[in-house]
């Protein structure tokens, strides 16, 4: 048995492990960010569930950590305090990125996480199945319910050989995608095995990982062996180490085989993860900003070779290079071991522990620049700046084009050994348990607003297109994650005057305009993040269905909690037929959702019937009937 059936195995609360069939798996452990976590408490709240109910719930503060106002430092206070109320642990704002905490000090091999973030599968790195979800499906959790997804697909990549000088984990993760491209791994998890895999650190594999969310993968994972023993023993943890690996001779749907021998230093270039060239071919472009950090890349390993890099260099004049430590742990182990001066005396902007740029919390760069990332996402105008030209690389190959100004290929450069160290450095006095904190009260301060609820599904369904989208539309289009949003996540009608705005700005009027509709898109409708916003804003803005040729499978999981009609064209042709404007009309909505399968959609305006796939569980089509998750709960209550 392969290592993701074997831990599924252990979890399996109803269904069997059939890829394609509804599943339930029991959650040891789940975890919520900032910008998502806000909804996902008060939908905790809404259960009316006194405390979770999981072996271990984290909330972390990393994502909104700029204070140019009230409005984070208010949700910082009511997300710390409903936390410690309801037993969850509290990552402070400058403890670090939850995945590499999460890694650090609460990974556990065999277990199973979810997490309001898309990037949740980073702890595969260390043998958990780590899965995102939509913040309603990390509440239901904590209340001590099921995850509910489909079996997934199992792809065994098999790992060869071993890595060259200055070739990375991140080149293995961009020759992943690739072969697979961003739409790839959806309905799939990436199982990596063979002899190639012994080589590489967990922070490595970490990387490999969390890259795999751009796949549009369930999740990631690797065995538990004798590198996570190592990193467990060093963070004073070797007690939760059990060694899991795949069965020789595991059955897979899939099979692919990368020899890391050779591998080359790779960039994914604007704008997408998969848009993969050699950074060879790259090398007369010159580059205006240069970031290292993120969830992807700021382990101590990683911070420790650009640092080596860099000593004794000077940043190039004209490159503006940022660094962010992924915890405060890192951070500390670096300016105890003199690394920080090295990175500062050569002109490094060192900031704070937390996400920052790569989710659009400052250093957006100028007009028209070049900016090399180490970060997981590239999408348009995610950087803060729709002019930008944003590629994503490893660290080497940041640290060597900041000092020259131009993309650098690492591989012909110096390469330093930095071997993990036998102890971290642990303190976790930014992390809160509730066990010291009694009679809690939660704080509210008044940018939190009410998360908009949906109404039990009409006879008939009717509205106009109010958006005609193309393919790979992310999460960061439906509504965009920046420095001047991001403060009010938990104010979903400040949010909806932004909604689609990448697409097109004048979407919030149309929808109020025409009380609501029908968005209309191509394959891969809502990629990238986790954020169940890009759900309830459009839910606010009255928005009754999706039609689209494919969804990714967060985006519609979360449609579905709201109650949204996620449906998929059966013939992708009709997607060409169907224009802005056009009136759509769903007859005897109820009694076709009740049926299961297909569900016909007229276009009255054109006067052709579109016939949509919509396979909904029993479970699914009792959440859109009711108007969601939580109006069927109530209702069965």
């Amino acid at each position: 048995m392969n290592l993701t059936r074997k831990i599924i195995g252990t979890h399996l609360v109803t269904g069997s492990m059939i890829a394609g069939e509804e599943i339930a798996i029991r959650i040891d452990q789940t975890l919520t960010q900032d910008s998502t976590g806000t909804m996902a408490y008060l939908q905790f709240e809404a259960l009316g569930i006194d405390k979770v109910k999981t072996l271990r719930s984290v909330a972390y503060i990393d994502h909104n950590t700029i204070q140019s106002g009230f409005e984070n430092a208010d949700d910082h206070a009511y997300i710390q305090s409903v936390a410690l109320k309801h037993g969850i642990f509290v990552s402070k704002p400058g403890n670090g990125i939850c995945h590499q905490i999460n890694i650090e000090r609460f990974g556990v091999p065999g277990q199973t996480l979810i997490g309001s973030d898309s990037h949740t599968p980073t702890a595969g790195g260390i043998g958990m199945l780590a899965i995102g979800a939509g913040g309603l499906d990390v509440a239901v959790a904590m209340g001590g319910g099921a995850l509910y997804l489909i079996m997934p697909k199992v792809v065994k990549v098999e790992l060869k050989g071993k890595l060259k000088p200055n070739v990375t984990a991140k080149d293995v993760i961009l020759e992943v995608l690739r072969i697979m491209t961003v739409k790839g791994g959806v309905g799939k998890v990436i199982e990596y095995c063979g002899e190639g895999v012994k080589t590489l650190t967990v922070p490595e594999r970490a990387t490999i990982t969390n890259m795999g969310a751009e796949l549009g993968a369930t999740t990631s994972i690797f065995p538990s062996d004798e590198q996570t023993k190592a990193f467990l023993a060093a963070q004073g943890r070797e007690k939760d180490f059990i060694p899991l690996s795949a069965d020789e001779n595991s059955a897979y749907d899939e099979e692919i085989v990368i020899d890391l021998g050779e591998l080359v230093p790779l960039a994914a270039c604007p704008h997408s993860p998969d848009n993969v060239k050699k950074v060879s071919e790259l090398e007369d472009i010159k580059v205006d900003q240069v970031c290292i950090g993120s969830c992807t890349n700021s382990s101590y390993r990683d911070l420790m070779k650009v640092a080596a890099i860099l000593k004794g260099k000077r940043v190039n004049p004209e490159v503006s290079l940022t660094i962010s430590p992924g915890s405060r742990q890192v951070f500390a182990m670096l300016a105890e071991n003199g690394a920080l001066a090295d990175m500062i005396n050569a002109g490094a902007r060192v900031l704070e522990c937390a996400c920052g740029p790569c989710i659009g919390m400052g250093q957006s760069p100028k007009n028209n620049a070049v900016s090399v990332r180490t970060f997981n996402r590239n999408f348009y105008a995610r950087s803060g700046t729709a002019s930008a030209s944003v590629y994503l690389v490893s660290p080497e190959t940041a640290a060597y084009t900041a000092i020259k100004g131009y993309f650098t290929d690492p591989s012909r450069e110096e390469c330093f050994e930095v071997a993990m160290p036998d102890k971290f450095e642990v303190n976790d006095n930014l992390i809160l348990d509730p066990k010291d904190f009694k009679d809690v009260t939660v704080v509210r301060g008044p940018n939190i607003k009410p998360f908009p609820l949906n109404v039990a599904l009409p006879e008939k369904v009717s509205g106009k297109v109010l958006l005609k989208a193309e393919d790979n539309i992310t999460t960061d289009h439906i509504m965009p994650s920046n420095s001047k949003l991001l403060p009010y996540r938990s104010n979903i009608p400040y949010l909806s005057e932004h909604c689609m705005e990448p697409v097109d700005p004048e979407f919030p009027a149309r929808a109020k305009a025409n009380g609501g509709g029908f968005i209309v898109a191509g394959s891969n409708y809502g990629q990238g993040s986790s954020r169940e916003h890009a759900a309830l804003v459009p839910l606010y803005l009255g928005i009754k269905g999706v039609v689209a040729k494919s969804f990714a499978r967060i985006h519609r999981d979360n449609l579905i909690n709201s109650g949204i009609l996620p449906l998929t064209f059966k013939n992708e042709a009709d997607y060409d037929k169907i224009e802005n404007g056009d009136e759509l009309v769903i007859e005897n909505a109820i009694g076709q959702v009740e049926k299961g399968g297909e569900v016909t959609v007229k276009n009255v305006t054109k006067g052709f019937d579109v016939v949509c796939d919509m396979p909904l569980s029993a479970r699914q089509r009792k959440f859109i009937l009711a108007g969601g998750v939580l109006n069927s709960l109530k209702k069965s209550n």
